[in-house]
């Protein structure tokens, strides 16, 4: 019993992963996402570091369908981005940065201000 007890723990990995959020709605959408899919155990986000610290089976999930199931509910994960409608319909505060065209556009109207002001 304890060597099949092993072998079930040894089919388990620690990992980390980059996902892109910003607040406790985030955090829920994520971690929900990141245990529907089958195999993970563990799923916990922090917002500071957008790091995603998982346990899962490797026998049953690949680190690329959890960054796929996350990107699905809007969550930049692991480099794969979300679909634009999905984003879109994230409420405003958890809209992340890379993916705001709003920001973009601030951010180029702030530089443009600051240079005429030299």
């Amino acid at each position: 019993m304890l060597l099949v007890a092993s072998s079930a723990m040894a089919q388990n990995q620690k990992a980390t992963i980059d996902v892109r959020g910003n607040c406790d709605m985030c955090k829920a959408r994520i971690e929900k996402a990141a245990l529907k899919a089958k195999g993970v155990k563990y799923a916990v986000w922090q917002a500071e570091t957008e790091e995603l610290r998982l346990i899962y089976n490797t026998k049953k999930v690949l680190l690329n369908d959890v960054a796929q199931s996350i990107a699905a509910v809007g969550h930049e994960a692991d480099g794969i981005s979300a679909p634009d409608s999905v984003y879109a319909a994230l409420p405003m505060c958890c809209k992340y940065e890379s993916g705001n065209p709003h920001k973009a556009e601030d951010d180029m109207l702030m530089e443009h201000k600051s240079k005429e002001h030299k």
